[in-house]
């Protein structure tokens, strides 16, 4: 397939100008921009920085479109000559470097596409559809800020919720399952306190440092101890701050932790188990007060819908070289929020953005993940979709599934 080049210009011009979350100021204004031209009633600052575009073509279901908008704090290196250098502030203040590392730009310049081929073929098919360009999903908070902002009090509840996340798989192939497609996400921050002093007088301390990293360690045995071979989670230390200089033993330490389950009753074991190893390290390193354990953000595993994506897989594998069941995904999406408040389906998929020759010769499956886990992939300062033939199955994806359940002809 090929790819209009008013769509490759989009979608560069998206990928050089990154915004972080909840900053898509930009990138919503050009969204509302083009919906507007193509003849959507478009309401803006939904969510804080969300779009929303709505195409009545007479009686019939409506369909939610979803894309995400927003870009991470990552250094871009891919050399290309779109590449970003964009630099933007994060929440918590800091001058960081910004780039699509997960290709956001991607879905938003699908989802474009596929709102102008909708609109204009709109004899093919009746019902409303119901574009959404989300902010903040890298917070996990996009969906929800939007649902808060009252969307389906704002526009009508749709039949469905479809949407797309390109991937490392190769550029062609869409990846489909049923039930867990990505898994939850869960932010936990613990403050361990300790006692500070000078360096050169550890014991007139209690070392927040070490007790730091014996949490780190302690905490890689839930997975490996506490959880069965048969489920399955992921618990990451991302990230483990203390003191100011060498010389000084500081009264704190935090550490902020990323957990990935599938299953609510895994994840309430994790949670217990992280209260209670840091309370137990605190403990047995004679901290004057139990730690601080604050867990700050949660969004739920994406749960495709069966009937939907069994309803849907014919016409994407229409569109697409193939359609394969990629198993389920640790990574984590809050595309689902919008189908559970509306009590409606969820059918997502994974979009091959990969250069196609890295899988020359391979035959199966195993063979094609084996090579996924080799080149770059989402938030990789590395990861570049190929533009052609990507944009374009991701626009077609969109519209075949779209029409499976918009009405028939207007």
């Amino acid at each position: 397939m090929t790819v209009e080049a008013e769509w490759v210009e989009v979608y560069q011009d998206l990928h050089r100008n990154p915004e972080l979350s909840f900053q898509e100021t930009r990138t919503a204004g050009i969204v509302a921009a083009r919906l507007r031209a193509l003849g959507y009633d478009v309401t803006e600052g939904v969510g804080r920085t969300g779009v929303v575009g709505v195409l009545v073509n007479g009686d019939g279901p409506v369909v939610l479109l979803r894309a995400d908008m927003d870009a991470l704090p990552v250094a871009e290196n891919t050399g290309l000559d779109y590449a970003s250098t964009v630099r933007g502030t994060d929440p918590e203040g800091h001058d960081v470097a910004v780039m699509h590392a997960c290709g956001h730009d991607v879905h938003v310049t699908c989802l474009l596409a596929a709102a102008a081929e909708l609109a204009g073929d709109r004899g093919r098919w009746s019902g409303t559809v119901l574009a959404v360009f989300q902010p903040a999903e890298e917070l996990g908070a996009g969906a929800i800020a939007m649902l808060e902002d009252g969307l389906y009090d704002r526009f009508p509840t749709p039949v469905v919720v479809l949407g797309q996340h390109v991937a490392p798989l190769p550029a062609g192939v869409i990846g489909l399952r049923p039930g867990p497609a990505f898994a939850a996400s869960d932010g936990v921050r613990i403050t361990l306190h300790g006692r500070g002093a000078h360096g050169s007088r550890p014991e007139a301390s209690v070392d927040p440092v070490a007790m730091a990293a014996a949490t780190v360690m302690r905490l890689q045995t839930i997975v490996s101890r506490e959880i069965a071979g048969t489920e399955t989670a992921v618990v990451t230390v991302g990230k483990m701050t203390a003191g100011t200089t060498g010389n000084v033993i500081p009264d704190s330490s935090e550490l902020v932790l990323n957990i990935r389950t599938y299953d609510a009753k895994v994840l309430d074991r994790v949670l217990s188990s992280v209260t209670r190893i840091a309370e137990g390290e605190a403990a047995t390193a004679g901290a004057p007060k139990p730690p601080e354990v604050d867990h700050f953000a949660s969004f739920p595993a994406v749960l495709n819908d069966a009937a939907g994506v069994e309803a849907t897989r014919a016409v994407l594998a229409s569109v697409a070289t193939a359609v394969v069941d990629p198993g389920p995904v640790t990574g984590s999406e809050d595309v689902g929020a919008f189908a559970t408040a509306a009590g409606v389906p969820c059918v997502y998929w994974l979009l091959g953005g990969a250069d196609p020759s890295h899988f020359a010769g391979l035959t199966s499956m195993e063979q094609i993940a084996e090579k996924v886990r080799e080149i770059p992939s989402n938030h990789s300062p590395l990861y570049a979709p190929v533009i052609v033939p990507t944009l374009s199955i991701g626009q077609a994806a969109l519209v075949a599934a779209a029409r499976v359940w918009l009405g028939p002809e207007a």
